[in-house]
């Protein structure tokens, strides 16, 4: 060990500054304790702003605890109590009890308001976000408020315009509120004593994003010292924008280093065909108490909602996994009925005008029928308004062009505004599809784009869409290159990937519009 590495923990790169706006952040790991030898895994890009454990700080801080603690309690605090002296200054002589409303206020705001991550990934979170977030929540608690005292046939015993100044006013003390007690945790958690002393075992990728990232973000009090890596500085590649932070030493040198300055975490960053050197390293770190953590080199894998987790008490890396488990399932599945339902209500008198008209004009059934793929590549049989001469579903078929010879008049009008899709809310109705998802290829071009388009079938990890990223994004129709089809799967794999109901309702949103200015429906 040279005299350079023991100066570099003197000056090392520390955090960045407070009050520094947070950027994105992928990380993701599994707790380990934080003393001793528990060797956990870390694993880089998986959801944008989160941190699946609260950072464990160096001491740990009664006033920081007591911060964070206020920040959740401080929503359901605001809701009640507004409401509370609200009722209390405008409420009729009417006698009746205003308890009722303020305990169903608070539950929702309980259950609703709470930070959606936890403290340590709020704190990570733009402003701006953290504010779209809680101001969506709200809306959903005032919408609940009305569904239940619809179906109740309740009257509350105070004039409307207080009931309106509520519903206004508190979402912006619960913003003020909320950005004040996150300045305030920031301040208190970003204290120097909490940092906790890093180093990097192995300089790559992997190792140099993380450290880059520990530099930007104070709220996560890592205090980055350097890197241990057998290459020499001119063998080692930096990121574009990456880590500066110093080489330390080769790996024989880690643990006299790791006692003589007390380093609190160490990241082991080898690649796997060098694991019997990571075992040596845990065996010669035995005798200190830094926490260890093991970053395996996912960069170079294309990941689809990866993520850790254990089976009976056997850790496992989900690297290729559908986003739609547990919760996030039901919500989705959920919202698919909800709004598939009440558009089939609503478009009832047009669908029928429709299929008369189709019969009318046309020989032939009303519905086209044909075999598509739906989630993990099952057949499935979809449904649309019959737009051609032809029903075909055979092993090979033209996708439609511009001046289709098959598609008939009335066919021409439909496939323009997008009325032909509509029976595929049946399709959601039955769960075969979704609202939003990757669009359902037909069988005989599955079979022979998953021979030329790499991934190409992962895009089945979801239920199929009537609509979708790809089509919002302009690759809607005919695709008559490969370059095309390309691009199209590119778009259902980052749909994937990236799934979240707002993105969902982003894309139906995205998708009205698109059907009053789209070139590629013939």
């Amino acid at each position: 060990m040279n005299a350079a590495a023991d100066s570099a923990v003197q000056d090392g790169s520390r955090p960045a500054a407070q009050g520094s706006s947070p950027e994105r952040v992928s990380g993701y790991g599994t707790p380990g304790g934080h003393a001793g030898n528990n060797a956990v895994v870390a694993l880089p890009g998986a959801a944008t702003y989160q941190v699946t454990q609260p950072v464990l700080f160096k001491r740990q801080s009664t006033l920081a605890a007591l911060t964070l603690s206020l920040r959740a309690a401080a929503a359901p605090a605001i809701c009640s109590l507004t409401l509370y002296g609200l009722t209390r200054t405008f409420a009729t002589e009417s006698g009746e009890s205003l308890n009722g409303p303020i305990v169903l206020v608070t539950v929702l705001a309980i259950v609703l308001l709470q930070p959606v991550r936890n403290a340590t990934a709020e704190l990570l979170t733009p402003r701006s976000r953290v504010v779209t977030s809680l101001m969506s929540r709200w809306v959903v608690l005032l919408a609940l408020l009305l569904a239940i005292g619809y179906a109740t046939n309740y009257v509350p015993p105070y004039p409307w315009h207080v009931i309106a100044g509520w519903a206004l006013g508190t979402p912006l003390l619960l913003i003020l509120a909320t950005l004040g007690l996150d300045e305030i945790a920031r301040r208190v958690v970003c204290q120097p004593r909490n940092f906790r002393s890093v180093v990097f075992v192995g300089c790559n990728d992997t190792s140099q994003y993380l450290a880059e990232r520990f530099s930007r973000h104070a709220e996560l009090c890592m205090a980055v010292k350097g890197f241990f890596d057998d290459r020499s500085p001119e063998r080692l590649e930096r990121l574009p924008g990456g880590s500066d932070h110093r080489l330390l030493g080769g790996l024989s040198d880690l643990p006299a280093f790791v006692k003589r300055h007390s380093i609190d975490v160490i990241f082991i960053s080898l690649p796997l065909r060098h694991i019997r050197r990571v075992h040596d390293l845990l065996d010669a770190l035995g005798d200190t108490t830094a926490s260890l953590y093991y970053l395996p080199d996912v960069f170079v894998l294309d990941l689809i909602q990866a993520r850790t987790g254990e089976i009976l008490g056997v850790p496992v890396i989900a690297m290729r996994e559908t986003p739609f488990h547990g919760f996030r399932g039901m919500a989705k599945r959920l919202m698919d009925l909800v709004i598939a339902t009440a558009v089939l209500l609503v478009m009832a008198p047009a669908l029928m005008a429709i299929a008369i008209a189709i019969k009318a004009t046309s020989r032939g059934p009303v519905l086209f029928r044909q075999r598509r793929y739906g989630l993990d590549g099952r057949e499935i049989t979809i449904y649309k308004f019959r737009t051609m001469k032809v029903t075909e579903d055979g092993d090979w078929f033209a996708q439609a062009s511009r001046n289709d010879a098959r598609v008939t008049r009335l066919g021409r009008f439909l496939r323009r505004w997008s009325l032909d899709e509509f029976p595929q809310l049946v399709n959601v109705l039955q769960g075969r599809m979704s609202l939003v998802g990757p669009r359902p290829h037909a069988v005989a071009h599955n079979e022979a784009y998953r021979r030329l388009i790499k991934d190409y079938m992962v895009r089945h990890k979801v239920p199929p869409g009537i609509t979708g990223l790809a089509q919002v994004k302009g690759y809607r129709g005919e695709t008559p290159r490969l370059v095309d089809m390309q691009a199209r799967v590119s778009f259902d794999l980052e749909y994937v990937r990236n799934w979240s109901l707002m993105l969902d309702l982003k894309i139906l949103f995205m998708t009205v519009p698109k059907l009053f200015h789209s070139g590629k429906a013939y």
